[in-house]
């Protein structure tokens, strides 16, 4: 008995196409190690963020405004109406 080979107009993958895929994966893997590694030296959290953390506690804390930044009279903490109008 004798194994048929593919015909001329067929594609097989075979062992070319397993070892370039296999050689993606575990580029891909040792990628994804690096980046892990490079994004566990960058700082956690920036000056800034807590900065916008402090002001938004402290606007919650204020009774004239509401959750959304908005003073009980309609007009939004930087002046303008909820329209996008300024009010004088």
């Amino acid at each position: 008995m004798t194994l048929a080979s593919p015909a001329a107009s067929q594609v097989v993958p075979g062992i070319l196409g397993f070892l370039v895929v296999a050689g993606m994966g575990l580029v891909l893997y040792f990628l994804m190690r690096s980046m892990n590694k490079q994004l566990r030296k960058v700082a956690p959290d920036p000056r800034w963020r807590e900065e916008a953390r402090e002001n938004l506690a402290q606007a919650q804390e204020d009774p004239g405004y509401s959750a959304n930044g908005t003073a009980s009279n309609g007009t939004a903490a930087n002046g303008t109406a909820s329209n996008g109008t300024a009010k004088p």
